[in-house]
């Protein structure tokens, strides 16, 4: 995660639109954050493998019903531009909004988010990111879970705008991802996956 970052003061600070513009020309993927832009590091095949398991089983699980899942591939616009990530698994649910119709790469409207957490990025991911994501008018639900132990947390948003935290290191446990329908065992997550 974290390389290069340009403040907002230095001579290197980046607009939310040169951003774009860089990124969409660029080799590897960078995240955005008010003017820092940070290059990504890969992925690890057991970060691979938990992603793949569970963004296949919530795919089967919403066939037909109006939700579409989506990969690390995808950016997501928050903040109006002042920040862009990429999360592992997106689900957005309803007609998918982006932030220009002649480039339709940027995605506004997620109704879950899914961060598979590493030790470099899982205390990014559990702080700024999932203060980033709140933002975010459409999301209902934010997971995210460990790929190296057995641990998965899940924050709901309920009627009220409050953000209501489960989580489990049980395997035996059913993920209920309630903002869209499914129910996903934590076993059928690590499937093939050792510790």
């Amino acid at each position: 995660m974290g390389l290069p970052v340009f403040k907002n003061d230095s001579p290197s600070w980046v607009s939310p639109e040169d951003y774009l513009r860089l990124e969409r020309d660029a080799e590897h993927k960078h995240e955005y954050y008010d003017g820092e832009i940070r290059a990504m590091a890969g992925a690890g095949y057991m970060h691979n493998l938990i992603c793949m398991n569970l963004g296949g089983e919530i795919r089967n699980m919403l066939r037909g019903k109006g939700c579409s899942v989506v990969g690390s591939d995808q950016r997501l616009q928050i903040l109006s531009g002042s920040a862009f990530t990429y999360p592992d698994i997106t689900v957005v649910c309803g007609k998918p909004e982006v932030n220009e119709e002649k480039k339709p790469d940027t995605l506004l409207n997620p109704t879950l988010l899914i961060e598979v957490l590493s030790p470099s990025t899982g205390q990014h991911d559990r702080s700024n990111k999932f203060m980033l994501y709140r933002q975010v008018e459409s999301l209902k639900q934010y997971l995210m879970i460990d790929s190296g132990s057995i641990h998965a947390e899940l924050y709901t948003r309920d009627v009220l705008e409050r953000w209501i935290f489960t989580e489990t290191r049980d395997l035996t446990a059913v993920l209920d991802l309630s903002s869209i329908g499914c129910a996903v065992p934590l076993a059928e997550v690590y499937a093939g996956v050792s510790f």
